[in-house]
C-alpha cells in the first residue's frame, strides 16, 4: 500500500511546515502525528488481509481528517482531505466489493457532514492570516496526494492489490 507509505513518510513534516509557514501552533500540530501508527499498520495488514487494508486506508484517513479539522478548524482546509478519502474509496475496491465500497462512501460523506455541522471551534486559535496559510498548505497537500493516488492507480484495472 504505497499510498499509506507516502502518508507515513510525509506526516512528520507537517508540524515542520506549520512552524516554517505559520510560526505558531507547532505544539498543536504535533497532534497530527497521533495517526501515524495507524497508517503504518496498513502495509502490515495488507500482507495478510488485503481487503482489510483497503478498508482501513480510507477509514483511518477519514478519522484523521475529522480530528485534524477539530484541531485546525474548517477554515484551515483540512476538510479537503475528505476528497482524497473518497477517491481512495472509489479506486481501492474490486467490482464484486461494490456494496462495501458504497457503504464506505456513505461513511466518508457522513463524516464530512458531521465535520461541517458539529465539529465546533478549533482546539487551537489561529489568526486569519494563519488560516490563509494553512488553507494554501492543505490545498496543495490534498492536490499532491490525489495526484499521487491517480498516478499510482492509472492502468491498474480492477485488482487494487496490484497497487
Amino acid at each position: 500500500m504505497t499510498v499509506a507509505w507516502v502518508i507515513v513518510l510525509n506526516k512528520p513534516f507537517y508540524p515542520i511546515y506549520v512552524w516554517y509557514l505559520v510560526g505558531n501552533g507547532v505544539t498543536a500540530s504535533l497532534l497530527t502525528l497521533a495517526s501515524t501508527p495507524f497508517f503504518l499498520a496498513i502495509p502490515v495488514l495488507a500482507t495478510r488481509f488485503p481487503l482489510g487494508a483497503r478498508i482501513a486506508l480510507p477509514l483511518i484517513g477519514t478519522v484523521d481528517t475529522l480530528l485534524e479539522t477539530k484541531l485546525f478548524g474548517q477554515a484551515s482546509g483540512t476538510e479537503l482531505f475528505f476528497a482524497a478519502c473518497m477517491m481512495l474509496v472509489a479506486l481501492c475496491f474490486r467490482p464484486n466489493e461494490k456494496w462495501l465500497q458504497r457503504g464506505l462512501a456513505v461513511v466518508v460523506f457522513a463524516t464530512f457532514v458531521v465535520s461541517r455541522n458539529f465539529v465546533g471551534s478549533p482546539l487551537h486559535t489561529w489568526t486569519e492570516p494563519d488560516l490563509a496559510v494553512l488553507l494554501n498548505l492543505n490545498a496543495f497537500a490534498v492536490a499532491s496526494l490525489m495526484a499521487f493516488i491517480a498516478l499510482r492507480s492509472a492502468g491498474m484495472g480492477s485488482d487494487p492489490d496490484d497497487q
